[in-house]
């Protein structure tokens, strides 16, 4: 995989790509295309690396205590980026002090002197340093008095406007995955460890595994869906609830449970790679826990159905909704 690196430790000189590129869709793709091709015609003895460069936190939570949950956490961002060619991402630790620097030293200071720029590509709404008062033209001019040639491209648009980052967050808050893999151009996925929960979910019947997920990784619309798990490669089958646990625990806090369907597996301390594929319903609470417990059956046939439809085989019996089990997930 490739390096995640500080600007001190990137290797040099470099052809940049630089923004956020926070759910690296088409648009994003298309100026990270542009750097790696340009990077590849160098002749060798003055080849240039391709680079990602992104700042870290998020600018608004540092000027305006503002949280911004990620559509790719920077390791998540790493496996995306190397089929594109791009050989590191460099991560610019985003302070007040950067903040603060004209357009003319962010030119000098990062991108002249610390990545040894040749090359930035951005998209066409760039804008940088103090206050965002550096633009195209102001990065254009500033560059080309360094050496640094300046590749800007265009807005990506479809038929419903300009992709962003914003529409897929937009379309996962809906619970709209469909969409949302339209726009990313790729499943949406997450990742997370299996942590010990307090065994509710075996008590039911549904013995479920809970997922520690960063904290920093935008989730979609709290409910119940079928999903995809990924576990040491091989896709399975699976409930996902999240949310809190409205009948067995309204003061619960939110969480994320998966129940493997069809399997017996010792889960706890391993990581999961989750892809939910279709919401199956609103989180509710229950009367009772045989009400809720007879939902999770009807859950568990609906999953069944639409994952079988999705893969063209059958995929076994379960389904996962409040509960919060232990990592011992259907042991025999």
């Amino acid at each position: 995989m490739i390096p995640l690196r500080s600007p001190e430790q990137a290797a040099r000189p470099t052809a940049i790509a630089l923004g956020s590129f926070d759910g690296l869709h088409a648009g994003h793709r298309q100026v990270i295309a542009a750097v790696v091709e340009r990077a590849r015609a160098e002749p060798s003895p003055t080849q240039l690396v391709p680079t990602v460069v992104s700042f870290w936190p998020h600018p608004r939570e540092v000027l305006f205590g503002e949280a911004r949950l990620r559509l790719d956490l920077p390791a998540e961002k790493l496996e995306l980026l190397e089929p594109l060619g791009i050989e590191q991402l460099v991560l610019v630790p985003f302070t007040p002090a950067l903040a603060a620097l004209s357009p003319a030293l962010f030119v000098e200071q990062v991108l002249a002197q610390q990545l040894q720029a040749r090359l930035v590509a951005v998209g066409e709404n760039f804008r940088f340093g103090n206050g965002r008062s550096g633009d195209i033209d102001s990065l254009r001019s500033l560059c080309a008095e360094r050496g640094i040639d300046v590749l800007v491209q265009p807005i990506c648009t479809d038929s419903s406007g300009r992709l962003s980052s914003s529409r897929i967050r937009h379309a996962l808050a809906a619970g709209d995955l469909q969409e949302a893999a339209r726009l990313l151009g790729r499943p949406y996925r997450f990742g997370g460890r299996v942590v010990r929960g307090r065994g509710l979910g075996r008590e039911l019947g549904w013995p479920t595994a809970n997922l520690q997920v960063d904290g920093r990784k935008f989730l979609p619309q709290q409910g119940v869906y079928a999903a995809w798990v990924w576990l040491q490669g091989e896709r399975l089958p699976a409930v996902m609830n999240l949310g809190p646990q409205p009948t067995v625990d309204p003061t619960a806090p939110s969480a994320v449970e998966v129940h493997l369907l069809g399997r017996r597996l010792e889960l706890e301390g391993m990581e999961l790679l989750v892809e939910p594929v279709a919401l199956l319903r609103q989180q509710e609470r229950f009367d009772n826990l045989e009400a809720l417990v007879a939902q999770i059956g009807r859950d568990a046939s609906r999953a069944e159905q639409l994952l079988a439809s999705a893969s063209g085989v059958g995929v076994g019996q379960a389904p996962a909704d409040e509960g919060g089990d232990g990592p011992q997930q259907q042991n025999p």
